[in-house]
């Protein structure tokens, strides 16, 4: 198992995402689970304010570029898109994802 964690014993943020990418289709269907896959992108409802039109809401699976179009909300990562979607820091969903991914982070 890979260590995300580097020299200092912080998260290494860019090799923990890059590990997650491959991982975003079967995450988003969990986090997601009202959307659907349309191209590269899961298009899906925004959990985190009123929506009622898929659509505005998208995940690029491939780059991990997410964004709500709707609001402006936008990110580039898989930990990004799980802070915001879990309204954590960046951190915590890092230490989360890792988790969740049964991933090692010594």
């Amino acid at each position: 198992m890979r260590s995300f964690r580097n020299q200092n014993h912080q998260i290494d943020f860019k090799a923990l995402n890059c590990a997650a990418l491959p991982m975003l289709p079967y995450l988003c269907r969990q986090w997601l689970p009202d959307g659907k896959l349309q191209g590269q992108e899961w298009v899906a409802l925004n959990p985190t304010r009123p929506d009622r039109n898929k659509g505005s809401f998208r995940i690029n699976i491939k780059t991990g570029r997410w964004g709500d179009f709707a609001t402006d909300d936008k990110g580039g990562d898989v930990i990004s898109l799980f802070a915001y979607l879990d309204g954590c820091s960046q951190t915590e969903a890092a230490r989360q994802l890792i988790k969740l991914a049964g991933l090692r982070h010594d």
